[in-house]
């Protein structure tokens, strides 16, 4: 437990520096209590590992700066890959200074960049989190920037997100507090891809 909580104190002071604020803090910093309070809730028996890994999840992304990609879902994706790289990167420096083994440093790493979805029950347990934190938390500021969006590709969206997602994912997304349109979204991304969410559920590994 001590490097449990020495590791979790490291990753926050390393958010802490975010420049971008929310509510009057890190928004980095913010992100990562919401996801951590969203595993506690969701997976109480979570271990150690998924704990780190899902503190770490964004740990200064401000770092990789999405104008230096180009537009466009190539460029979102290139990105995001960078993203993942860079905060695997740091937690495995901050992990080794507080006592983990390589094996454990190599199992965080490879669930921050999603290397086993759908395959590694802690990976789908991240994937989960990270989407219901964004329904619960930013979604609302993702419609407001995207107004420009029509429906249909803000149901495809969602449609993507949902088929990263687990069963358990699902029906936690739903007991969530959602906006007239938000909810309206959300029901009909279900409803598109139903027959995909079918398939998927019949090998969920949670």
């Amino acid at each position: 437990m001590p490097a449990l909580d020495a590791t979790i104190a490291a990753i926050d002071a390393a958010n802490a520096d975010d420049p971008r604020q929310i509510e009057g803090r890190a928004f980095e910093l913010v992100y990562a209590e919401r996801m951590s309070a969203r595993l506690a809730a969701l997976y109480p028996d979570a271990s150690d590992l998924l704990k780190i890994a899902t503190r770490a999840q964004h740990v200064r992304r401000w770092e990789i700066d999405r104008a230096d990609y180009d537009e466009g879902r190539r460029g979102y994706n290139d990105w995001r890959r960078a993203c993942r790289i860079h905060h695997a990167n740091l937690v495995a420096d901050i992990m080794r200074a507080h006592g983990y083994d390589a094996p454990a440093i190599a199992h965080v790493g490879a669930l921050i960049r999603k290397e086993q979805l759908k395959k590694d029950p802690e990976s789908q347990a991240l994937e989960n989190i990270a989407a219901i934190v964004f329904l619960e938390h930013y979604f609302d500021d993702f419609l407001e920037k995207h107004r420009d969006y029509p429906d249909d590709k803000l149901v495809d969206i969602l449609g993507k997100t949902l088929c990263k997602m687990s069963p358990k994912g699902h029906a936690a997304a739903l007991t969530l507090s959602f906006p007239p349109r938000a909810r309206g979204l959300v029901e009909a991304a279900i409803a598109r891809e139903a027959g995909a969410l079918a398939r998927l559920a019949a090998v969920a590994i949670d």
